[in-house]
């Protein structure tokens, strides 16, 4: 009896131990970079995903690739974390974080071929993130608010490569003046910048709007369309007389008490209407319905009426107008109210909208995006969302690096330098590290058609003369100035991005023993057997394959 194994786990789980699950691991995060590796700067290219149900997305944007990729493998959807956290944070680079990540892990399979053990690993990873994280700080440029021009560049650089290239000076424009217009106290929320996508037109046709557009109509033709000097109402509820909470019968013997009834309701949707009025209100807005008597009685009063608005474009006209939402009319009065200059019914793109404009000061905003198909329109929005993210991080932060893979280059040298006082074998995770950080430099060579050796070794030159600020040109192939070029990203893209790529290749380094309930397989990077597990359980049906042809990711 005592000779016998112990079962402890059930028939159909699966262990992978030691090496094995180490490799298996660093194939997955590995895979997920190569997957993103070719959407990296300027001259990346797009991908197209294609779901089950036939739709179709083609963007260059880590996180929206990542994302819409079913993903099942555990270790790969870490890689993914990367992505969404650098998302989360600063709004740009995490097609940057993914490939860093994936890089420092085959930079630490070389190590650990040669016995390095993974705890050694993740130590020298650890300080060699910590330290880079200091000498970007000391190479960071300061930035005030007001500096438009760098700005602007900061936000043309984030939407470079990004399908909104040909309109990049008026967008970067526009995100700057949106998020200058929504900064406050408390810093700067993105969630007031509305953006309004309308197919038809040219990118170039895209415009600020210093108030909110909602995508409604007034609820009756017989209401106004526009309302200048306008004072402007918010009712967090509906203009409806309420149904009871219990079921209960109204027994009606003649016609007499039947007209009463239809008149007393009447009389109370009449009543809603005059509160409204008699706080002076032109316009509301309205959480819920309205009842069409409810409507013929503040036609009657020339106000104009919308139903059914969302809390999210609420909350945007009470900071747009400095009205304040109240839960029923009841509760209305002249202090509640809010001021637009201009609130119309206006025509764009064949649909109906309401246009709240000439706000005294727009503290929510709305950026229209123009463009000739839903899939250019799409592509531009992902931009913008970066833009605004990089240039409200910058307003945070007020501190800038050059960008084109000059701070990378610089931190790879400082590294190396950094390396000779490390002891023991951390040193060579240091330097395994630094060169890690080289892969953005390389892959923008690469990406541009570029020779990513001649391209390394002529920024390696620039910078080790001082020139900390030399990048590569992607489309001349030559190493430039960043700085004085304008290429420009914020500082917490740079540290986020290492710090994120860190932790997730840490923690799946010091994985030795993977168990798994059911079937989890995982191609294998040189002859493309999958581990145990099938052709199901890898990361979306083969990720082995996905830097290639992009074939088995939907």
């Amino acid at each position: 009896m005592g000779n016998q194994p112990l079962i402890v786990l059930s028939e159909d789980s699966q262990r992978t131990s030691g090496k094995d699950a180490q490799s298996m691991n660093i194939q997955a995060g590995k895979a997920v970079a190569e997957s993103v590796r070719t959407t990296l700067g300027p001259k990346g290219m797009d991908k197209m995903l294609v779901d089950s149900t036939g739709n179709v997305i083609v963007t260059n944007d880590g996180v929206t690739l990542l994302s819409e990729m079913e993903i099942d493998h555990p270790a790969a959807d870490m890689i993914v974390e990367v992505a969404e956290t650098q998302e989360d944070e600063v709004g740009d680079g995490t097609t940057s974080a993914v490939v860093i990540a994936g890089e420092l892990l085959s930079q630490a399979e070389e190590l650990l071929d040669q016995d390095i053990h993974a705890t050694t690993l993740a130590q020298g990873y650890r300080q060699a993130a910590e330290e880079a994280t200091e000498a970007l700080e000391e190479v960071a440029i300061d930035v005030e608010e007001d500096d438009d021009e760098i700005l602007e560049q900061i936000a043309a650089t984030a939407m470079t490569g990004k399908g909104a290239e040909s309109a990049r000076d008026l967008l970067s424009r526009l995100v700057v003046e949106a998020v200058q217009a929504v900064a406050d106290d408390e810093g700067v929320d993105t969630d007031n910048i509305k953006v309004e996508k309308v197919v038809g037109g040219s990118i170039e046709e895209s415009e600020l709007v210093e108030g909110v557009i909602i995508d409604k109509e007034r609820v009756s033709e017989n209401m106004p369309y526009f309302a200048e000097d306008a004072d402007v109402a918010i009712v967090d509820g509906d203009l409806e007389i309420k149904e009871t909470e219990i079921d209960a019968e109204v027994n009606v013997t003649d016609p007499d008490q039947l007209e009463q009834f239809l008149e007393q309701e009447e009389q109370q949707l009449k009543e809603m209407a005059e509160k409204v009025s008699d706080a002076g209100a032109d316009v509301v807005f309205v959480d819920g319905g309205i009842d069409d008597m409810a409507q013929h009685y503040l036609a009657q009063e020339g106000i104009i009426a919308v139903r059914r608005v969302k809390a999210s474009d609420q909350n945007q006209l009470a900071r747009a107008t400095g009205a304040t939402p109240v839960s029923s009319v009841d509760d209305l009065s002249e202090d509640d109210l809010g001021f637009a200059g201009s609130v119309a019914q206006k025509e764009i793109a064949g649909d109906q909208r309401i246009f709240v404009e000439d706000v005294d000061d727009a503290k929510a905003v709305t950026l229209i995006l123009r463009g000739g198909t839903d899939h250019v329109i799409d592509e531009v929005d992902r931009a913008i969302e970066d833009s605004l993210g990089v240039v409200r991080t910058t307003l945070e932060d007020g501190k800038v690096v050059a960008g084109g893979g000059a701070p990378e280059v610089d931190l790879s040298l400082s590294l190396r330098d950094y390396a000779d006082s490390v002891g023991g074998r951390e040193q060579l995770a240091v330097e395994a590290f630094a060169d890690a950080l080289e892969v953005i430099p390389r892959t923008l060579a690469e990406n541009a058609g570029l020779d990513p050796i001649d391209s390394l070794v002529e920024l390696r030159a620039d910078h080790d003369a001082g020139d900390t600020s030399s990048g590569l040109d992607a489309y001349t192939g030559d190493t430039i100035d960043m700085a004085e070029e304008g290429v420009y990203e914020p500082l917490r893209v740079k540290t986020q991005a290492i710090e994120s790529a860190t932790e997730a290749a840490v923690m799946l380094l010091r994985i030795d023993d993977v168990i798994a309930a059911g079937d989890l397989a995982v191609a294998d990077d040189d002859d493309d057997e999958e581990m145990p597990g099938g052709p199901g359980g890898g990361m979306g049906g083969g990720m082995g394959g996905m830097g290639g042809g992009m074939g088995g990711m939907m």
